[in-house]
């Protein structure tokens, strides 16, 4: 058994795969098979017996579609069985259409949307370069090797990401350009003439061209990336489907199972039976000729953390932050004066001031939005991430929210780290594609998200969010907050620490509000995602209010009458609604038949507190550009405008 042979049989399996499932991508996936084979054969390093040993290099396929790939590589680990491959895209096996890293052992994130692969490997370059400086580079700064095809390369966020990753000079990333030129609809001629050389040589990037089926090149390349002093881009001129019979080059392949005769055609050019998942030993076996070296090398590594872990004191308490949950009740309170209004971004600001000597596994930054965000203080006191300085914990991400968003995706998945990042709400949507994939894969992200309503005022709509907390609210698993004031703030940053394998956004305000007129202890109900702030269950209405507009339903209920009104704060509906039944019915208040909710954005959601009779104050349009005072008064959002609305929306009522 010989190389090609050991190829030839993964190639069956794909092919197979792809037949079962009457649905898949063998083409790119037989292009990209050479250096993947390769790859995984003779360079990557991981330990055989533990997928998630935490010294292995990442590998991953930006190029989700080319899953199939991927699981017959890690079927030739032994990670996966025959019946997975058997499997392919059927319900809940663990070779789904698409890599899901919850699901399959060796997945190391979720791809499909081509680019963020791409994006996330520059996380986990990022984190691997960040530990190794802080804990051990020897054991901690591994190599991060992605393959993107050409849909990865047409996608902006890849480009984006590059010119960052360049920037930092991360020396520890590879990535593999499976150059085939075939994309769904037809040659990517049609679509593209760029020269990825001169682009990724601009962006500080090694290129390397090669043939992508010669292994001897692709070994030649490979062995290039042992002393790199940047990232790298090794460009493989391959063939879409390559080793069919009849339809090398074809689009045909892109997306679609090999035709019946064009299967049998092709397994009996590359030297295999007519037989479903053919898969004799000998050629698993030659996979894994390098595996006694791989074993030995991971338990090296094993030996030499216990040896530091033992002897390190420093090292071993760094380690215990990283790979340890956040107990976030152990962190330091903060205080903010309560006659002094705050904007819940300068809260923010001061929490991670605080908190980060504490934290040290917190890193993050902002898409240069340092001054507004509140997270100057931050980066000055730990330092950028720089290239000669990858100690520091505070990314200057300058303008690449979506960028940011998926990089901060990787550098979760990566473990070790909890990572935040930062911007304006209303940009929240540059970064949706991130936030929502984040959510999927499970990876424990905060995302600041400062300016959150019409109240920054002069800067007009196109600044001024309105429909993107209830957009962000659609996303399955994805935990949003909006607090009322500093105090809050400070329950829900806590909510969010230990929050390991969710997404969740922290929306503030850039004008300052009222500390509510509550005690410490009442202010701590806000991890329940809501809560009483004034009234009881006597009262004639109820109000349910976040954010800014809480501060506002206490100032509408004192009009009305505070012993009629009965105000809830709600900073996270994801919180609320997993507190048990009891505690809903107390807050709810059914039998409080005038339900009211505020909130400065689009009313479309709030329904699920106030029913289909209550009022919903909101703003169902786009803003203006005039200062927040104006605004508010233009908008109703004042208590004499709120009070009187409830009046007229409620006269008659009994």
């Amino acid at each position: 058994m010989d190389d090609q042979k050991a190829i030839n049989v993964l190639k069956g399996l794909i092919i197979d795969g792809v037949h079962q499932a009457k649905s898949g991508h063998p083409g790119g996936a037989m292009s990209s098979i050479d250096f993947a084979y390769t790859l995984f054969s003779e360079y990557l390093r991981f330990d055989p017996k533990n997928p998630a040993w935490k010294g292995r290099d990442r590998f991953i396929l930006s190029a989700g579609h080319e899953s199939m790939l991927l699981y017959s590589l890690l079927y030739a680990n032994g990670w996966l069985e025959i019946d997975d491959l058997r499997q392919f895209r059927q319900l809940h096996s663990r070779t789904p259409g698409h890599p899901e890293n919850y699901q399959t052992p060796g997945v190391e994130c979720t791809t499909g949307p081509l680019g963020q692969g791409a994006a996330m490997s520059i996380g986990f370059a990022i984190a691997a370069k960040h530990l190794g400086s802080r804990l051990d580079k020897e054991l901690f700064e591994n190599k991060v090797y992605a393959l993107l095809g050409d849909g990865c390369m047409q996608e902006g966020i890849t480009l984006a990401a590059a010119s960052y990753a360049g920037h930092l000079k991360l020396n520890n990333l590879i990535w593999y350009y499976d150059k085939n030129k075939i994309q769904i609809s037809g040659d990517t001629s049609r679509s593209c003439s760029d020269n990825e050389t001169k682009v990724f040589e601009g962006f500080g990037w090694k290129v390397i061209e090669i043939d992508g089926h010669n292994r001897e090149q692709i070994k030649k390349a490979l062995d290039q990336t042992q002393n790199l002093s940047q990232p790298m881009l090794i460009i493989g001129d391959s063939i879409m489907g390559h080793g069919t019979f009849s339809l090398e080059g074809s689009s045909k392949t892109h997306g679609s199972p090999l035709p019946p005769e064009e299967r049998l055609a092709t397994k009996e050019k590359l030297g295999l039976p007519d037989e479903d998942f053919y898969s004799p030993a000998e050629a698993i076996s030659h996979y894994q000729r390098n595996f006694d070296k791989k074993s030995s090398e991971a338990n090296q590594w094993q030996e030499a953390l216990d040896c530091k872990l033992k002897g390190d004191k420093s090292f071993a308490e760094l380690y215990q932050h990283c790979y340890s949950m956040i107990q976030s009740e152990k962190l330091p309170s903060l205080e903010w004066p309560a006659d002094k209004p705050i904007a819940t971004r300068n809260a923010f600001g001061d929490i991670i001031e605080k908190w980060c000597d504490n934290l040290p596994q917190l890193v993050g930054g902002s898409a240069d939005l340092e001054p507004s965000n509140m997270t100057g203080a931050f980066a000055k006191k730990v330092g950028d991430f720089q290239s000669e300085s990858p100690e520091g914990r505070n990314f200057a991400f300058g303008v690449r929210e979506f960028p940011m968003s998926a990089i901060c995706n990787g550098i979760a998945l990566n473990g070790g780290l909890v990572p935040f990042d930062a911007t304006f709400l209303s940009f929240a949507d540059y970064s949706r594609a991130a936030l929502r994939l984040g959510a999927i894969q499970k990876a424990q992200v905060i995302h600041e998200f400062s300016h959150d309503s019409f109240y920054l005022g002069e800067d007009g709509p196109t600044h001024q969010a309105v429909e993107q907390v209830m957009s962000l609210r659609l996303i399955p698993e994805f935990f949003v907050m909006r607090p009322a004031d500093a105090r809050e703030t400070e329950v829900m940053m806590r909510v969010a620490l230990c929050l390991q394998d969710k997404q969740s956004a922290i929306c503030l305000s850039r004008q300052g509000l009222p500390q509510l007129p509550i005690s410490q202890e009442t202010c701590q109900l806000a991890k329940q995602g809501a809560y009483v702030v004034s009234g009881d269950d006597h009262a004639n209405y109820i109000i349910f209010a976040t954010g800014s507009e809480v501060s506002l339903a206490l100032d509408t209920a004192q009009l009305i009458g505070a012993d009629k009104v009965k105000v809830i704060s709600v900073p996270c509906w994801e919180l609320f609604d997993q507190q048990d039944e009891d505690y809903k019915r107390k807050i709810l208040s059914h039998h409080i038949t005038k339900r009211i909710s505020i909130e400065a954005g689009v009313t479309s959601g709030w329904q699920k507190f106030t029913g289909g009779c209550g009022l919903n104050v909101g703003i169902d349009h786009f803003g203006d550009s005039a200062p927040a005072k104006s605004l508010a008064k233009e908008y109703g959002f004042t208590a004499e405008a709120v009070t009187n609305r409830i009046k007229n929306f409620f006269e008659g009522a009994s």
